[in-house]
C-alpha cells in the first residue's frame, strides 16, 4: 500500500487557486486521499437529495460541501507554519 502525503491536512485555512471557486477560503474538513481531493467547509456548495430515514421521515434536500482537486488548494500564508521538532542534543 502505497501512503500519499500532500501539502494540506484537515484542520488547516486554504485558499482556493482554480476554477469556479477561485479566492474562496476555508477551513479543510476532510481529505479525500484516493482520489486526490479535499473538502473545504462553505466552499463549493452541493445540494443533495436524502431518501426518507427517521431522521428525514419526509426526505429532505441537504446542502452540503463538494470535493475540489488537491492541486487547486494552497495553504493560506497568514497563519503559523508548522514547527519542526528540534532535536535535543
Amino acid at each position: 500500500m502505497i501512503q500519499r502525503r500532500f501539502h494540506v491536512k484537515k484542520g488547516d485555512e486554504v485558499q482556493v487557486i482554480s476554477g469556479n471557486h477561485r479566492g474562496a477560503t476555508g477551513k479543510v474538513l476532510q481529505v479525500l486521499s484516493k482520489k486526490q481531493q479535499v473538502l473545504i467547509e462553505g466552499v463549493r456548495l452541493i445540494k443533495k437529495s436524502v431518501r426518507k430515514s427517521q431522521d428525514n421521515p419526509n426526505g429532505a434536500i441537504v446542502t452540503r460541501e463538494g470535493p475540489i482537486h488537491i492541486s487547486n488548494v494552497k495553504i493560506v500564508e497568514g497563519r503559523p507554519k508548522r514547527a519542526k521538532k528540534a532535536k535535543e542534543a
